[in-house]
């Protein structure tokens, strides 16, 4: 099995990667589709990191469809030729970059690269981005940088002068389904409703197709959102969304916190329940710090997706209120499994006031990553989402 066949959707960039791969690889005629720093780019869920280590697995490896043994290696990320930084934090902290740009520039051990990735590379501040800045224009001949943001604009321009970008789309619905069809062994049905409803996330159609509670969470916030009929209601409607975040972060987080606290007593010889001497407090300390700033970031995670939700919610009440709903591909409801409801939601107000509703989401969405309180800016949001039951 070649290392391209477990993506879906993608094959204008999987022809590009597939051939910068093999002009690579020994005996290759032609290098002038590689080069040492790329950066791929597309909408969340589009599996920019997913190419990446396929990427980095076809360069590692002795033939460009990749190893099996090279595979699960750069799976479990114990290459030794493969350096990755990913982030559960807000940001990318210049020490990170540092001791990353350092590993850059080691020669490679076992291969014929070193692959260095950075996930989000849209979370790096400008003084930290100058520093991969230094690394990007005199790079060791053997290394290959392979970063991964949301878009070009997310990079200062220094850097995107320096890289090849090769841009995702959002994958088909369809291609998404058979993804997780194949894969995670779920019904085909299933399967597209998840991938609908996620929206071609590939992630989160994962998880919306394995995952019974985020379903049931999905369900209840869509509920909430066409349930809201005064100012008291979207107050509360607002807290109770807050709160089912918090609870996705937490189902998220908890199981890989504690594993993470496990290893950690093991590597440092302490029993389960065993007293944690004095000198070892400072490891562990560091270890809780990094955990919080995960939960924030994965409770911000979690009220974006809830907004998400509601816009793709919102997004078919619209497209209901035009009549343009079932006419092409790409006006096809996401949420049909509420339709009556959408059809009952689309005579309790206008088109405008629907599209006003969707701005103040898009508001929202800038206020929450810019730090305003969640609940202030959830409450604000959802003011707007009020209906009296007829339309204006």
């Amino acid at each position: 099995m070649a290392v391209w066949d477990e993506l879906t959707g993608q094959s204008e960039a999987i022809a590009i990667f597939a051939a910068a791969a093999s002009a690579s690889s020994v005996g290759g005629s032609d290098d002038s589709s590689m080069t040492h720093s790329w950066l791929i780019t597309g909408p969340p869920g589009s599996g920019r990191s997913n190419l990446a280590f396929a990427f980095a697995t076809a360069l590692l490896s002795s033939s460009p469809e990749g190893d099996e043994s090279v595979r699960k290696q750069v799976e479990a990320r114990t290459h030794p030729d493969l350096a990755v930084l990913s982030t559960d934090r807000v940001i990318i902290s210049i020490e990170e970059v540092r001791t990353l740009v350092a590993t850059s520039q080691y020669s490679p051990s076992v291969g014929r690269f070193r692959v260095v990735i950075i996930e989000d590379a849209d979370r790096m501040t400008e003084r930290t981005s100058n520093v991969l800045l230094k690394a990007l224009e005199e790079p060791p001949p053997r290394t290959v940088w392979i970063l991964c943001a949301p878009s070009e604009a997310d990079l200062i321009p220094t850097i995107r002068s320096r890289v090849r970008t090769v841009q995702l789309r959002v994958p088909a619905v369809a291609d998404v389904a058979e993804l997780i069809h194949r894969r995670d062994g779920v019904s085909i049905e299933a399967a597209t409703r998840a991938a609908r409803e996620a929206q071609s996330h590939i992630g989160m159609a994962h998880r919306l197709a394995t995952n019974a509670e985020a379903r049931e969470r999905r369900e209840r916030t869509l509920q909430l959102a066409l349930g809201i009929r005064s100012v008291s209601s979207a107050v509360i409607a607002a807290a109770t969304l807050l709160q089912l975040a918090t609870d996705d972060a937490k189902a998220i987080t908890e199981e890989r916190d504690t594993e993470e606290r496990e290893g950690t007593l093991r590597s440092l010889g302490i029993e389960p329940g065993g007293t944690i001497p004095p000198a070892l407090r400072a490891q562990l300390k560091n270890l809780e710090d990094d955990q919080k700033r995960r939960a924030t970031r994965s409770l911000r995670d979690g009220i974006d997706r809830i907004l998400v939700d509601l816009l793709s919610l919102y997004r078919d009440v619209l497209l209901i209120q035009l009549g343009v709903h079932t006419s092409t591909e790409h006006s096809e409801l996401i949420n049909l499994n509420i339709e009556r409801q959408l059809m009952a939601a689309s005579t309790e107000a206008t088109a405008p006031q629907t599209l006003t509703t969707m701005d103040a989401i898009a508001t929202a969405r800038t206020r929450i990553a810019g730090n305003v309180a969640p609940a202030l800016a959830l409450e604000a949001m959802l003011v707007s989402a009020i209906r009296s039951g007829a339309a204006a």
